[in-house]
């Protein structure tokens, strides 16, 4: 990437880290929530899945948000939007340390925290472009980045130490200790100017927020089991298509739209949030197959699995910020490697599921993929809004925020889905070919499991088989063993197949030029 015209500013290290920071709470924040689940419906005496709606709609509603969250920093400034986005998961935090009923939650931690997300999202990209160039550009790029994906790596680990030793409540008020530290420096931020249209584009905002959100609840609905998936998850296609067509109609009248579709006219920023959406549903998956096979197959508590998954935050986190500091060749071609080296180390996991009996066996896989991953967070965001002007950033940043929080909670949502359908699937083949389970016993498991499939540890399943017959209980406990392992290989599939995606998207880069730094001058590069 070349710098900007003129003499570089010095490298304004505490800024980066502030916005690393804010990085690391918005990610970590939903983790928290994740390992925190058993917790929160105990002190709240509320129920697991008014819990898990809750999460679903802080997920739900920055989705639906995230493009008009682009636009509105536009309008009031990306300075005062990245402080309102703060301030919005303070709210959160504040209210999770303090709440005394689920209804809190959902107000003041899944919506306000939602839409305060939509809000940071954004507006940090936007800030990170302007406020740093060329190499130091790079440099901050890959920091929040790798800060956002060992954020997403440890949180459980965190979440589930603090939970554990002390209380959820103690967690979220660090959380809220973090986010006021980063708001007093503050001061260090300089604002982005926007001198465009401030014209509203009412029906591209609806659109968006049908169509993104009707997307992400219809997985969302379906990985919770519930009816009319294809209902919704249809109609949020529907209105994105129709979101295409507004904004081109609209701007061929030159009218204001939510967003530019000559942004899309731009072959670099099309392959790079490609790049951006396959690598998030990569880490979506992986970071939900992988905790479950540690707490379920080997039976670790939260603080063992975390230490497991380690080789995989730690070198996803080094090789980011070498990548991002002096890694030497074309953006394209460090992706590629990326991407490649993901596929390489998540292939290497899917035999290794039946045989390992520690975490030890997934050590060096796991240092392979999380060396991929943490060369695409150094290289993507930089490669995608590099070449975008100061004037088009949010709109840009939108859409490249937006693409990565659709890429994690599609891999969240898609492989945990289909882990679960293809348990049921396994089991109950397993179970009508068993010689010792009784017709009978064979059609109450169908039964149980078209209800409720659920990946159980063998000691869990044993205590809930303890009244039946030794043989009967003994012959479940194998099924599960031989389904269990076949649905998480399956799962792997899911972060497997995007990776594979992303090594073709990236071959594409490479038949690019190399994207250009932006000047005052330019657009699109």
């Amino acid at each position: 990437m070349s710098d900007a015209p003129g003499a570089a500013p010095p490298f304004n290290g505490r800024l980066a880290l502030l916005l690393a920071m804010a990085m690391f709470v918005l990610v970590v924040d939903t983790s928290i929530m994740n390992v925190s689940i058993s917790a929160v419906v105990n002190e709240l005496g509320t129920t697991a899945s008014g819990v898990q709606g809750a999460i679903a709609l802080e997920a739900l509603v920055s989705a639906a948000f995230i493009l008009i969250g682009g636009k509105t920093g536009d309008l009031i400034g990306r300075k005062l939007a990245y402080i309102l986005g703060l301030l919005g998961y303070a709210v959160g935090a504040v209210a999770m340390t303090f709440a005394q009923s689920l209804t809190a939650v959902i107000i003041f931690w899944a919506v306000i925290g939602g839409i305060g997300a939509s809000l940071l999202l954004p507006a940090m990209q936007s800030l990170i472009h302007g406020n740093f160039a060329g190499e130091h550009q790079k440099r901050v790029y890959a920091l929040v980045g790798a800060s956002a994906a060992i954020a997403a790596a440890v949180g459980p680990l965190l979440g589930g130490f603090i939970t554990t030793f002390w209380s959820y409540r103690v967690a979220f008020a660090l959380e809220a200790v973090i986010i006021a530290v980063v708001l007093l420096g503050i001061g260090l931020v300089k604002d982005v100017k926007y001198t465009g249209d401030r014209s509203i584009d009412l029906v591209g905002a609806a659109l968006s927020v049908i169509g993104m959100g009707g997307v992400v609840l219809g997985i969302l609905v379906w990985q919770e089991g519930g009816g009319y998936v294809g209902l919704i998850i249809g109609l949020g296609a529907v209105a994105l298509g129709g979101l295409a067509w507004w904004l081109r109609s609209r701007k061929k009248k030159g009218k204001p739209v939510l967003l530019d579709p000559a942004l899309f006219a731009s072959k670099p920023f099309r392959t790079g949030v490609s790049g951006q959406l396959l690598q998030q549903i990569a880490l979506g998956g992986t970071m939900i197959v992988l905790p479950l096979y540690l707490q379920m197959v080997l039976e670790y508590n939260a603080l063992q699995a975390g230490l497991s998954i380690a080789p995989l935050s730690l070198s996803m986190f080094a090789v980011a910020i070498w990548a991002g500091r002096g890694a030497k060749g074309r953006p394209a071609n460090l992706i590629l490697t990326g991407f490649a080296l993901a596929l390489v180390g998540l292939i290497a996991i899917v035999p290794l599921v039946p045989i390992a009996d520690t975490g030890w066996w997934l050590a060096i896989p796991l240092l392979i993929t999380g060396s991929g991953l943490g060369l695409l967070v150094s290289q993507l965001n930089n490669y995608t809004l590099s070449p975008i002007s100061d004037e088009r950033v949010s709109e840009a940043a939108g859409v490249n925020s937006a693409a990565g929080s659709f890429g994690l909670s599609f891999g969240l949502a898609f492989a945990g889905a289909i882990m679960l359908a293809t348990l049921a699937v396994s089991f109950t083949s397993l179970a009508d070919a068993s010689t010792v389970l009784s017709t009978e016993q064979k059609q109450q498991v169908s039964s149980v499991l078209e209800e409720d499939a659920q990946l159980m540890s063998n000691t869990g399943l044993a205590e809930l088989v303890a009244d039946e017959p030794p043989d009967a209980a003994a012959e479940v406990i194998r099924i599960n063993t031989e389904a269990r392992h076949v649905a998480l290989q399956v799962a792997l599939l899911i972060p497997i197949l995007a990776a594979g995606l992303g090594v073709l998207n990236a071959f594409r880069m490479r038949r690019l030029p190399d994207p250009k730094a932006s000047s005052a001058e330019t657009l699109l590069g």
